[in-house]
């Protein structure tokens, strides 16, 4: 063990009173019970009548749930002086972790990543610890003031947007130290602030031949990421946020109790996997505080690109590659408006053909190995009509060529002069992502809107950046995201593979998941948080949506 900080607070223990589990228990059992006697799930008609059924039904019943009960304006500001006074008497500084500036709460309630509509929260807090949390999420149950965690702010669905009635806002991002590396075991403590980018770059400085694999956008924290369930361009070779990357974690109940999830070791059939219940559920169970992440070995890798006639011809080129068991890492699809968009936005040190193309991460634990890989996939593309395959001829070629791919969103933004971009994701099963890409690019091109598509073409995932100038073609595109998610739910996929569904894709799980996997969600969210104050600004008063975040 090798403690990072010394100045790191310690984790309280998990409270020695009783859990809230055998009421979680009590809950499933119910819903599980009810739901084989007598409910008819949604699902059993066609995807799109489902999507259908389920926004007319989430219209029609949008009001039989009352709303939790909050308390009052002048409620909140008793609470926003108890927050001050709390932190004052511990001599923290109350000036340093509770804020009102207005500025503080646009940028906290609002996010210039998205489109969907926002919120002010009425004070942000800034934690240090997990007893700090504990502080304010039990002001919070004493005021019925909304709680929503804040950490990275990358998000792209609305995840962190404030409640109307306003509400505390808890960023995280103080809570930022690594408090323990365990190389032997190839595993890392870590508070929820601290991001992705920054413990990897940590590893490599201390020579940790170690790293943690999943990828999403810059910025992105291990708090936010595991209350999304992300993946990122690696997670072909190693899997999402729910593939055993997060082996516990310490949360902070809505109740205020502090639970740890599970031990250390590396696996265990011990009971529900209560760490799950918290991967995807976007702060709406409980406050993550602390987690202990997985890391895997650092291996040597490489990149090649090569361009093909069509998407098809390019899924069905990656779906023979897999199949050979060579050391992929990641393969990325990127269309021709994409690449077209890469050359004008000018970072590039080369001029790409403007067709439709894939980007391979070769991955080995050898220089031979990966020339064997570059052999066998060049080999393979050729057979769906690839052409110019290149593969680097040096680690620094090797980066500059992922960076151009990794700058999907400021190149694709260079395709039109003063233009915003909406960035969405779904995913759908591999051999349907040809179908979906290009009924989605047909449907586009007939809307007059300019886009580009990129795609973890290896799990089906792909992500779409649509471009817009004014309010009347950001609410085309708006109306072009939903046609998309009922296109993947209609080939058996998700509304959104590794975004979350904040408020941009909650109103499609109902049609997605099925009422009784709903409303089992919906059990479990009532069960341990039955005041409503964890995240309620993702959540309207229909049924159906009431709980939007989680994913088992």
């Amino acid at each position: 063990m090798r403690p990072i900080s010394a100045s790191a607070p310690s984790t309280p223990k998990p409270t020695p009173r009783t859990s809230w589990l055998p009421f979680v228990l009590g809950a499933l059992a119910c819903t599980l019970l009810g739901y084989s006697l007598g409910s008819t799930s949604i699902l059993h008609s066609s995807p799109i009548v489902a999507l259908a059924l389920g926004r007319k039904q989430a219209s029609t019943r949008e009001h039989q749930d009352d709303e939790p009960a909050y308390g009052s304006p002048q409620d909140f500001q008793f609470a926003i002086q108890e927050l001050r006074d709390t932190f004052d008497k511990a001599g923290d500084g109350a000036e340093d972790i509770v804020s009102t500036d207005p500025e503080d709460l646009r940028i906290h309630g609002f996010s210039e990543n998205d489109y969907h509509p926002g919120a002010p929260h009425t004070v942000v807090v800034y934690p240090r610890s997990t007893e700090d949390v504990v502080k304010v999420v039990k002001l919070a149950t004493k005021y019925r003031m909304p709680l929503t965690p804040f950490s990275g702010g990358t998000s792209l669905e609305g995840n962190y947007r404030g409640h109307a009635v306003g509400g505390i806002c808890i960023d995280m991002s103080r809570m930022d130290k690594i408090l323990d590396i365990h190389e032997d075991d190839s595993d890392l403590v870590c508070q929820p602030g601290v991001g992705w980018m920054e413990i990897n770059e940590m590893l490599q400085k201390r020579g940790i031949p170690l790293f943690f694999p999943l990828d999403p956008g810059p910025g992105a924290t291990i708090g936010g990421m595991m209350s999304t369930g992300c993946s990122g361009t690696n997670a072909v070779r190693y899997g999402t946020a729910k593939a055993e990357w997060f082996l516990n974690a310490t949360v902070v109940l809505p109740s205020g109790e502090v639970i740890k999830t599970r031990q250390r070791a590396r696996k265990s059939s011990a009971g529900f996997d209560v760490t799950k219940l918290f991967i995807g559920a976007e702060g709406t169970l409980g406050i993550i505080t602390e987690v202990t992440i997985r890391l895997a070995p650092v291996l040597p890798t490489t990149v090649a690109v090569v361009q093909f006639p069509d998407v098809k011809k390019a899924t069905e080129a990656v779906i023979d590659v897999m199949n050979r068991g060579v050391g992929i890492q990641c393969v990325e699809l990127c269309d021709s408006q994409f690449m077209r968009s890469t050359n004008l936005y000018g970072a590039s040190q080369r001029t790409y053909p403007e067709a439709d193309s894939l980007f391979f991460k070769f991955q080995g634990p050898t220089p031979a190995s990966l020339h064997e890989t570059a052999r066998i996939v060049n080999e393979v593309v050729k057979k769906y009509g690839g052409t110019g395959f290149e593969l680097a001829r040096s680690e620094k070629e090797a980066r500059d060529l992922w960076a151009d791919r990794k700058n999907a969103l400021y190149s694709g933004l260079a395709l039109v002069a003063g233009c915003r971009g909406w960035s969405t994701d779904v995913c759908v099963p591999v051999s349907k992502l040809p179908d979906l890409v290009y009924e989605t690019k047909k449907d586009l091109q007939e809307l007059g809107l300019v886009s580009t598509i990129v795609g973890h073409v290896g799990d089906g995932n792909f992500h779409a950046l649509l471009l817009f100038r004014n309010d009347e073609e950001l609410a085309i595109a708006r109306e072009a995201v939903h046609r998309m998610v009922e296109r993947a739910i209609k080939m058996e996929g998700t509304c959104t593979g590794e975004h979350g569904v904040g408020i941009g894709k909650r109103e499609y799980l109902y049609a997605e998941l099925g009422e009784g996997t709903v409303e089992l969600m919906r059990s479990i969210k009532k069960t341990i948080d039955p005041l409503g104050l964890f995240n309620p600004g993702k959540v309207s008063r229909c049924r159906h949506q009431v709980f939007i975040g989680f994913r088992f």
